[in-house]
């Protein structure tokens, strides 16, 4: 059954009726840019075809019910009651289920956003294929699938990019996860064929060709199997070492810094804060090395920057783990033009930019060396940027 599918019969499930539509937004990987969104920097993520989708339909009292393949449970509250369940500390639990925590979320900052939104209930099923945990911005699909959902049936008219700001304080202050805006500005923009240059301080995007189709070249996606959680504390202490950095610095955010201001950053810091400004300062610039090449030289000449991403978030940032490394290490092995890890870190994915033709020979040296290894088979397959969010029923 497909994941349109199964939102639906979830809805006649919960509800004994047919959802009045039916709507889904995708997940996302990112080329390259990791950790500079919440820094105000720069990335350059793509939408997958991989997508979340929620079933639903008004009621007709104030009621919001939310169910999701994922859980066995139902969660109902009232929408007058979301103002006491958020905003959520960062790190504390929600005072609902994570998994519905991103739901009632957007439901509770899409009404403050909207201001004078109509009070009506609405029940929504939630089904998805956008794998869990692997840094492919499951959460993300989730909010922007819901936004545009209630977005169309409270009659809203938010524009895209309000929706992602609306996604992106659900899971700041409804989940408590210290997320920047990048995942939803790029569920929300996904354009065929092309990844979303994102300016993470003025919010300006830009969409730039991959040129990947044309030179007959694919991403893989390495799915370690390794899951994360942005809610937990590794993300939190890195997000909080780049502002101590910031502030050591005397500016805003580390998007003010340049390679230039590293030997005064080496003065000022302990080694640890040094590594972690070190890396968004040069990621940041990657970014722009990146969108640059693309446009200059085509796809092939990006594999030195998505290695060098890769070595510093090994390295500088320590987002990686041993699985991701191995992913990353073997596809350049056997002939990838580039990889890295994507996503938050701390498991999740590796992606590789590979010739369609070396697809399957990547895809099995990589499955022999997780077996070899003794890790858990990784779940690899390809994927190209897609659209974002719409209506399918």
């Amino acid at each position: 059954m497909s994941a349109l599918d199964a939102a639906r019969a979830l809805f006649a499930e919960l509800t004994g009726r047919e959802p009045e539509g039916v709507w889904s937004a995708p997940g996302r990987v990112n080329l390259i840019g990791e950790h500079t969104d919440y820094n105000e920097g720069f990335v350059l993520p793509f939408a997958i075809p991989h997508r979340t989708f929620a079933a639903a339909r008004v009621r007709d009292d104030d009621r919001i019910r939310v169910a999701s393949t994922f859980a066995d449970e139902r969660v109902e509250v009232a929408l007058t009651d979301l103002d006491a369940l958020f905003p959520t500390a960062p790190g504390a639990e929600p005072a609902v289920p994570e998994w519905s925590a991103y739901v009632l979320g957007v439901a509770w900052a899409l009404l403050a956003a909207a201001g004078d939104a109509p009070a009506r209930g609405v029940d929504i099923a939630i089904a998805s294929d956008v794998p869990v945990g692997a840094g492919l911005s499951s959460s993300a699909a989730i909010e922007g699938a819901v936004a545009s959902a209630l977005n169309d049936l409270w009659r809203l008219g938010l524009d895209p990019v309000a929706l992602a700001q609306v996604g992106r304080r659900a899971e700041n202050e409804a989940v408590g996860a210290p997320t920047g805006i990048m995942d939803q500005m790029a569920s929300m923009l996904g354009r065929p064929d092309a990844a979303t240059f994102i300016d993470c301080r003025s919010l300006a995007t830009e969409s730039v060709p991959t040129g990947f189709t044309g030179e007959g070249l694919e991403v893989l996606v390495i799915d370690t199997q390794v899951t994360h959680s942005h809610s937990t504390g590794g993300y939190r202490e890195r997000r909080e070492a780049c502002e101590r950095g910031a502030a050591l610095l005397g500016i805003r955010s580390l998007r003010d810094a340049s390679e230039a201001d590293l030997p005064r950053a080496a003065e000022l810091m302990d080694d640890v804060t040094l590594r972690r400004v070190r890396h968004v300062i040069t990621e940041n610039q990657r970014v722009l090395d990146t969108v640059r090449t693309l446009a200059e030289h085509g796809p092939r000449m990006i594999g030195d920057l998505l290695v060098a991403s890769h070595a510093s978030m090994r390295d500088d940032f320590e987002i990686s783990v041993a699985e991701l490394d191995l992913a990353v290490e073997t596809a350049l092995a056997q002939g990838a033009i580039g990889a890295r890890m994507t996503g938050g870190g701390f498991g999740g994915a590796a992606i590789a930019l590979v010739a369609h033709d070396d697809v399957e020979k990547v895809s099995d040296a990589v499955a022999r060396a997780f077996a070899d290894a003794g890790f858990a088979a990784p779940h690899v397959f390809t994927v190209h940027p897609s659209d974002g969010p719409r209506r399918d029923i």
